[in-house]
């Protein structure tokens, strides 16, 4: 779960407060989160439409004046939604959302260190480059993409190699440690 799209999540996480149109979800993006993310009524739409057809939400029509969709979560969209927010934080990575409708060359405002960074678009290695001299950028294809960022330290490998050795040293030690009290034990019993 951890590579899909997370606008689905969000969208869920506003639902789960209370029944919404698209038009007030849009301004709940654009008020109360528009520090923490965005959304086009372009993709707030579609994403509604897969909720709907996953079964997480369920739309309603309202009678009235005008033709008034509303959208409520389920009780499977709530166990999604938990089991979203339960996954565990992961350290030294980071997430990014696109939607093109063209190849784009995208600069983050990330300091440019290739030694240990690793770049991901939808889960698959891809290379990135300098850009205004100290940013990193990419090329990313058209269409809705997760790009990831994560950092592996250049010898990580190695150093967790060295840590596992170096820990079953220790437990090997320890168990012959406890090996030889019990021996000491029993000849001290015998006599």
């Amino acid at each position: 779960m951890a590579n899909e799209k997370k606008l689905d999540c969000v969208i869920l996480g506003l639902l789960a407060h209370e029944d919404l149109t698209g038009y007030e979800i849009k301004k709940r993006m654009d008020t109360a989160l528009r520090f923490f993310w965005g959304a086009s009524f372009g993709s707030i739409y579609p994403t509604l439409k897969g909720l709907v057809e996953d079964g997480l939400a369920v739309k309603a029509d309202i009678a009235g004046g005008r033709n008034k969709i509303t959208y409520s979560i389920t009780d499977a969209g709530r166990i999604y939604l938990k089991n979203w927010l339960e996954v565990p934080v992961e350290k030294d990575e980071l997430r990014y959302e696109t939607l093109s409708t063209e190849e784009r060359v995208a600069v983050f405002s990330e300091i440019y260190y290739d030694k240990g960074w690793k770049a991901y678009i939808d889960g698959e290695e891809v290379s990135y480059f300098r850009a205004d001299y100290v940013l990193r950028a990419m090329v990313v294809p058209p269409g809705a993409h997760t790009i990831e960022w994560k950092f592996r330290a250049p010898r990580f490998a190695l150093v967790e190699g060295i840590t596992l050795a170096c820990s079953i040293v220790i437990l090997l030690w320890l168990a012959a440690a406890m090996v030889f009290r019990m021996k000491n034990e029993k000849l001290k019993m015998k006599n």
